[in-house]
């Protein structure tokens, strides 16, 4: 016999407004335990500093967490020049320092090299694994290692204000995999005068904005209540950038066992489109669409 599993099947995201000094790991673990929710997970990590939408899945929802992850997210955030931190942020030690002040057009001319399709070096204080062991861990023991970069896409890198000669804030729309840090310290380096993250939040991933997250003090105080469930949004939002076809009948059938199922045509589907299925209401699966049906790669028990 199967064991069953502890908790309630609470299926939907819940989009928190992530407080600094909070790791994206244990905003998770309150959602489940405020929902005592069987299972969650998030949609990209925020550093314990930053603040920002965490989107967080629950249930069934977790199947839909890597399009968010694949999905566009922006940041705001405020360089501190002419200095160098070996964490990348206003957390770490000072490792190196400049008198060197960029004017305002020489952070405009600067910015076009960190958009498009870039490179980026993650921080060594940062959750990559180098043979098996967190980059993070590795610094924090002093060893010697390198990062390999890694391709990054920039949708755009905007100067916002310049508060004084010290500080400036930035706006960053990018996708999967991008380090505000790195770009705090790869623009320094590009200015000649150093540069380190002061502060960072992420304004939006994918569908969702900070400003409609919920907070931990709400979370708290309405936890393992039908208020706090009030708060959960559909399963099917974690899909706001696939396309949408309904199933027939036998096809939602075929396709909750896993198999192909018929669909009905769907304006701007085309033959090998990854797209999500619905049946009254409520995702199916997602999966390629071919010649009139779905083929799953995912099924959801809704």
């Amino acid at each position: 016999m199967a064991r069953r599993k502890k908790g309630r099947a609470v299926h939907g995201w819940l989009i928190v407004d992530k407080p600094a000094g909070m790791t994206s790991t244990s905003v998770v673990n309150k959602v489940r335990w405020a929902f005592d929710a069987q299972k969650a997970g998030h949609a990209g990590t925020l550093d314990p500093d930053a603040t920002g939408v965490l989107a967080v899945a629950l249930g069934e929802a977790t199947k839909t967490v890597p399009f968010i992850t694949e999905a566009l997210k922006c940041y705001r955030f405020s360089v501190r020049f002419g200095q160098a931190t070996n964490t990348d942020d206003a957390e770490g030690e000072v490792i190196a320092e400049s008198d060197a002040r960029p004017t305002d057009a020489q952070i405009l001319d600067a910015l076009p090299q960190f958009e498009g399709d870039i490179m980026q070096v993650p921080p060594k204080f940062s959750a990559v694994k180098i043979n098996g062991e967190r980059a993070y861990k590795l610094a924090r023991d002093d060893e010697e290692f390198e990062i390999a970069a890694r391709p990054l896409y920039v949708e755009e890198l905007k100067f916002i204000e310049r508060v004084d000669d010290d500080h400036a804030l930035f706006e960053m729309t990018c996708g999967k995999g991008g380090y505000v840090r790195a770009i705090a310290r790869d623009l320094g380096e590009a200015l000649g005068c150093f540069g380190h993250v002061e502060w960072l939040r992420r304004e939006w991933s994918g569908p969702w904005d900070a400003e409609d997250g919920i907070s931990i003090a709400e979370i708290d105080e309405m936890a393992k209540t039908e208020a706090l469930d009030a708060y959960l949004r559909p399963v099917e939002e974690g899909l706001s950038d696939l396309d949408e076809v309904v199933c027939t009948p036998e096809g939602a059938t075929r396709l909750r066992n896993g198999n192909p199922g018929m669909v009905y045509p769907a304006d701007g589907v085309e033959y090998g489109d990854e797209v999500w299925a619905s049946f009254e209401g409520k995702p199916v699966a997602v999966g390629r669409y071919k010649s009139g049906e779905l083929h799953p790669s995912r099924v959801f028990n809704l």
